[in-house]
Order: structure tokens, then C-alpha cells, then sequence
């Protein structure tokens, strides 16, 4: 099982006991205090076991963080104890000590974004020190209390009781929630925050063990072989065989630094080939949308790249337009390629045309440049693109620039995005050069035990060369983040147990910046249940069969639900239902949206909002929509994104944390 290391709840209100009796006789579970729909939920912590009876030893272990409602709470012997059940329909699991389980009023959970760059978290033993720090933006007391916690060294009294882990915690390889018991609206200068009160809870462990900061790991300390996966993903269409030949130029003198650097097996290559949607082409020589010439483990050295890719070559005739299906083989690089044990992933994609956008009735993926990057980084790969800008294509550049830049965004960094003017094939080299050359110094510098930045190569202030300096600086960083964040895994310290704290969700320095970034914890049926529910409403609104106004009440309704019951999601719209059985028909919307520290697109518009956009934007939105569906399929069928909470196969039950901007 992997080592997950730490659990936090998002709950949009504070929980208030009910003034219950034990619950024997009660149908329903028991109501958040001031609702009328809403029952109290919680989540088992990690070593949690069932007790027939309050008082009870507990003998049926849980898997962690199962989600049981509330059907009563009782005190025995001075311990508080929770009889819980998996459903709202009565059907109860036995007892569990109030201590064994954490509030759950809310499927929201946040992830810690990377600190690099910027501050980690500060985590405070109460809201009162926090909100006085933020309310006065007082620098040299926040400098005080952030140095003495980066160095282990809180002083008695200090109101800060944890700080977040240095590198980045990669939820897929170690997997933790973060959920909120309360939070509070508040301005950072003048920029919007929330104080965000949390309770952490490790997987890993079953006794409270003492607050302890994390310390820096010793060099000697970190794991071996850091690997490096780059995979060309290349038009291989007629204009494109100088390209293809200059790739090869590159990768083999990549090859050959590496071996004399006795680096081999350390940067591996790989490519895949594309063209256009078959049915777009109408040209023989298109046999193929996409191929995959050399997978990373055939590119661990030059012989086996080289021997496979020597076979391709450019098609013989041109496309009739200026799109490709590209966006079809950056999936197949994603989802084809075995990136296991690269700890820096990277594709490059080459390509002198436009993509097929998600609303393209030829794209093959149904993806658009946000659901294509976000599927990326769901596994941790970076996406650069090196778009030929050539004469003969000049009318579609800016548009078809917008979308890979969006599609070359990382977080943090920037967008990895490099346009050729002219498509000039000896500035393409250079790129390529460039660019491959710094992905090898980086791991020689990480098997060397160097963990400085690399120092940026000096351009000049205009032109070709200031282009190529910005993208290689950007190289830089993204490097240095991913060298860091391996160099770090094997770092000392121990997350504390068990303790309420509070955090801010800005950056203390730059509040304009986030330091959260807002997930719903679903399961792998949950996701299949909103792909198929979603996919319904979409089709008979495009019927007819749903009045604007009902329209945006499934959508909401959808999306309540998501955040707050998502295992109701097959039994709460008109669509699945029958008419009248939605969340908005029943009356339930407020109080399901009310009160959630966040929210998604579609819960604050309004019908009057929708009326007044143009049909463009109508459409826009729908296809935003349409696009979502096609995410949750893909996400849905990567396995390897899913984790097992019990620790075995992937199945239904098993969870991802998917970014609430993918969700309606």
C-alpha cells in the first residue's frame, strides 16, 4: 500500500451536535443543526474499527476514510461515540468512538500546491492569531514565525503548530485529503482569502506522535537513479520531413553526451507520429492517425531510437486544410507511454498546423487544450510545443497559438510554449538543441548531488535569442521544481497525528497567488455515474426536452450534489429521476450550495445570466461541458491515476481528487 501520509476534511459549516437520543427507532440520520435536508457525514480515520455497542471493543476494521452518516451520538464512560451507517436509508454499521472519525460535510478537499517559489503553509493552533497576522499584513512578524518553523525551532507559545512539508507532495504517490471544519472570509491587502480550519490525520499511523517540523533531507539521503522521459510527438505529414529529420540530428547528440557522461538509461526518448483524422485526410498515404515509433524503454539508448525512428518519414501528400488531429497523439503520449519511474516527464510536440478542438466534429479525443494539459498533469507531465509558424499557415497562427499556449501551461512555471517564425528549420534545431541539451544537464546535476538552479544562458534583449533565453529559463525552474520535489522524497520528519490548525489559502507574500488547489473526492463510479448523468442532461437539452431554466436547475443540481453526496449523483435530477425529483424541484438548492467556502462554474449563474450571453458564448459553455464529459472517460479509464484505499485492485471504490474546475 503506498504511504499515505496525511488526511484534512473541507466541510462547509461547523458541525453542531444534535440533541439526540442513541438513534434506536430513528430511519434518518441525524441533521446538521439549522438544515433541513442535510444529515451530519463523517470519515473513519485511518485504524478505525466497528464496536457492536458505545463501549465496545471495536473488532471490524474500516477502510480508511469510508464516509458514514451519523444516526446518533452517545457519551460512554467519558468517551464520545457516533452510531454510523454507509447510506441514509437507515441501514446502520455499528459504533465508532468520536475520536475514530472526522466531520464530512462536504465531498470538497484542497491539495497543497508546490512551494516552490513561494512560501510553504503555515499552520496556526487558532483563527484569532491568524486573522490578527493577516488583518495587520504584518511582514516582520510573519518572517519570524515562518523562519522559526522552516527550521524546526517554534518557540513555547508560538501560535504556529506546523508547517507544510518542504517539495511537493504528489497526491498520486502519496495520497492525503484536506478537509475544513469552518472558515472565515477575510482580505488580504486587498485581495479576497480564507482562513480555512483543518484537521490532519496520516494514514500511515495510529498513535498521536508530537508536532515535529519537517528538516531538509541530507543528500546522501535521496533516492537513486533519477530518470528523465522525453517523447517527441511529431506532424508527420509532407511539410513536415525537415522537422523530422532535424529531430533525429538533436536526439543523437543528446545520445552522445550522455554516454560520455556515463548517463545511458538516464534520459530516455521516445516518439510518436501523427496526422490527421482519417476521414479528414482523404489521402491514402494518411494510414494512420497516430503511431507510436519508439516507446521509452526501446529509447533508453541510440541504437534502439534511432534503428525504429530512421522509418519515418513525412507523408506523401498534403492535408486539404491547416488542422491536424494533434491533440490525438499527445493523448497516445500520455496514455500509451509507461512513465513509471521517470521522476521528469516530458512531451514535446512538434507541429506546423492547428489542432482539432474538443467541438471539432473530426477530433478523435473530444479534448480541448484545458482537459488535454489538465489529463497531463494529472500524471505529472509537462507539455512543450514548438509551433512552426510558416508562411502558408499565417492566417490560423494567432488562434491556433492561443490553444497550445494554453495546452503548454504549467502551474508555477508558465506556458512551455515556442513559435518558430517562419517555420525556420535551423532556429527549430537550435530550440530542440537547447532544449534536450538542458533536460540532460539537469540529470547529470541531480546524479551528481547537486541541488542548485542551473544558471540561465544570457541572450539578448531582442529577438530569436531573447525567445530561446525566456523558454530556457523557464526549463530552468521546471527542472530545478522537479529535481527537488526527487531530491526531497527522502526527506526526514513526521507529519503530526492528530491536531486541529488553521491555514490561509493566499500566499502571505503575493495574495494573488494560491496555495490550494480545490478537488472533489470522488470514486471511479462516482465519476462513471456523472460522465453517464451529465452526458444525459447535455443530450436533451440539445433535444429540447429542457427549458433553459431547467436546464441550468439539472446542472446545479448536479453540481450540489457533486459537493455534498456525490454517491446520490444517479438520483438527484429530473434526468435520471423522473421530472420533479431534482435537488431544485425539491427545494433543497440553497441549502446544498449555501454556506461552501467554493464553488464551481455553474452555481452562481443565473437564468438571467444565461438569456443575456450571445449565442457564442451559449455555445462556448456547452462545449466547456461536452469537453468535461470526454475528461471524465479518459480519467476514468488511467487506473493508475485511481488509489485503493484498502490497498487492492483498482475498483469502483477506488478514489481520485478531481480539480473542481473540471467539474460542472
Amino acid at each position: 500500500m503506498k504511504n499515505y501520509w496525511l488526511a484534512l476534511v473541507i466541510a462547509a459549516m461547523p458541525l453542531m451536535a444534535m440533541a439526540a437520543e442513541p438513534g434506536e427507532g430513528i430511519d434518518k440520520p441525524l441533521l446538521i443543526t439549522g438544515k433541513h435536508s442535510l444529515f451530519q457525514r463523517v470519515l473513519a480515520v485511518p485504524g478505525a474499527r466497528l464496536a457492536t455497542q458505545p463501549g465496545a471493543k471495536g473488532s471490524e476494521p474500516v477502510t480508511p476514510f469510508t464516509a458514514f452518516y451519523v444516526y446518533a451520538r452517545r457519551t460512554q464512560g467519558g468517551t464520545a461515540w457516533l452510531q454510523v451507517g454507509t447510506d441514509m436509508h437507515g441501514n446502520r454499521a455499528g459504533w465508532l468512538p468520536a475520536a475514530s472519525a472526522i466531520e464530512w460535510n462536504s465531498g470538497l478537499t484542497a491539495v497543497f500546491r508546490d512551494p516552490a517559489g513561494h512560501d510553504r503553509v503555515l499552520l496556526f493552533k487558532d483563527s484569532d492569531s491568524l486573522r490578527k497576522l493577516v488583518q495587520q499584513h504584518d511582514l516582520n512578524a510573519y518572517d519570524t514565525l515562518y523562519q522559526g518553523a522552516a527550521q524546526g525551532q517554534l518557540p513555547a507559545g508560538s501560535p504556529v503548530v506546523a508547517i507544510q512539508p518542504p517539495g511537493y507532495i504528489d497526491i498520486q504517490d502519496d495520497f492525503y485529503l484536506v478537509p475544513i471544519q469552518r472558515y472565515e472570509d477575510v482580505y488580504v491587502g486587498s485581495q479576497q482569502a480564507r482562513l480555512l480550519k483543518v484537521s490532519s490525520v496520516p494514514l500511515s499511523s495510529e498513535s498521536p506522535e508530537p508536532v515535529k517540523a519537517v528538516k531538509t533531507a541530507k543528500a546522501d539521503n535521496r533516492p537513486q537513479d533519477y530518470k528523465a522521459g522525453l517523447v517527441f510527438v511529431i506532424d508527420s505529414t509532407l511539410s513536415m520531413e525537415p522537422y523530422i529529420k532535424r529531430t533525429r540530428e538533436a536526439v543523437k547528440k543528446i545520445y552522445d553526451t550522455l554516454g560520455g557522461a556515463d548517463l545511458l538509461g538516464h534520459v530516455n526518448f521516445g516518439l510518436i507520429a501523427f496526422r490527421d483524422n482519417l476521414a479528414a485526410s482523404h489521402q491514402p498515404a494518411h494510414d494512420y492517425l497516430v503511431r507510436t515509433y519508439v516507446d521509452l524503454q526501446q529509447g533508453r539508448d541510440a541504437a534502439g531510437f534511432l534503428s525504429r525512428v530512421n522509418s519515418l518519414q513525412a507523408a506523401l501528400f498534403s492535408n486539404n486544410d491547416f488542422i491536424e488531429d494533434s491533440y490525438a497523439g499527445v493523448k497516445e503520449a500520455i496514455e500509451a507511454m509507461d512513465w513509471k519511474g521517470y521522476a521528469a516527464r516530458y512531451i514535446v510536440l512538434v507541429t506546423d498546423a492547428g489542432p482539432r478542438d474538443a467541438n471539432d466534429p473530426l477530433s478523435t479525443t473530444g479534448l480541448g487544450s484545458e482537459s488535454l494539459r489538465r489529463l497531463a498533469q494529472d500524471k505529472g507531465i509537462a507539455i512543450f510545443v514548438l509551433h512552426l509558424l510558416t508562411p502558408a499557415k499565417m492566417a490560423d497562427h494567432d488562434a491556433d497559438a492561443g490553444a497550445y499556449r494554453k495546452l503548454a501551461d504549467f502551474p508555477g512555471i508558465g506556458s512551455l510554449y515556442y513559435g518558430v517564425p517562419t517555420g525556420d528549420v535551423a532556429e527549430f534545431g537550435t530550440v530542440v538543441d537547447a532544449l534536450a541539451s538542458q533536460i540532460a544537464e539537469q540529470v547529470r546535476l541531480t546524479e551528481g548531488g547537486k541541488a542548485a538552479p542551473v544558471t540561465t544562458p544570457t541572450a539578448a534583449a531582442t529577438g530569436s535569442d531573447a525567445r530561446l533565453a525566456e523558454l530556457q529559463s523557464k526549463v530552468t525552474k521546471l527542472g530545478y521544481a522537479l529535481r527537488m520535489r526527487y531530491l526531497q522524497k527522502a526527506e526526514g520528519g513526521k507529519v503530526p497525528d492528530v491536531f486541529d490548525a488553521w491555514v490561509l489559502d493566499r500566499d502571505f507574500r503575493d495574495p494573488e497567488r494560491s496555495t490550494l488547489d480545490v478537488r472533489v473526492l470522488l470514486t471511479r463510479d462516482q465519476l462513471s455515474d456523472l460522465h453517464d448523468v451529465l452526458k444525459q442532461v447535455l443530450a436533451r437539452a440539445e433535444e429540447g426536452l429542457l427549458s433553459p431554466q431547467n436546464f441550468l436547475n439539472e446542472l446545479k443540481s448536479l453540481a450540489a450534489t457533486l459537493t455534498r453526496t456525490p454517491e446520490q449523483l444517479g438520483a438527484t435530477t429530473a434526468t435520471t429521476a423522473g421530472e420533479g425529483q431534482s435537488l431544485a424541484d425539491l427545494g433543497f438548492m440553497r441549502e446544498y450550495i449555501e454556506g461552501l467556502p467554493y464553488t464551481g462554474e455553474v452555481m452562481g449563474l443565473s437564468l438571467e445570466d444565461w438569456q443575456s450571453w450571445p449565442t457564442r458564448q451559449q455555445v462556448a459553455f456547452l462545449n466547456r461541458l461536452e469537453e468535461k464529459v470526454n475528461y471524465y472517460r479518459a480519467l476514468h479509464d488511467h487506473t493508475d491515476l485511481w488509489v485503493s484505499l484498502d490497498g487492492g485492485p483498482v475498483g469502483g471504490d477506488s478514489v481520485f481528487p478531481v480539480p473542481l474546475e473540471m467539474l460542472p
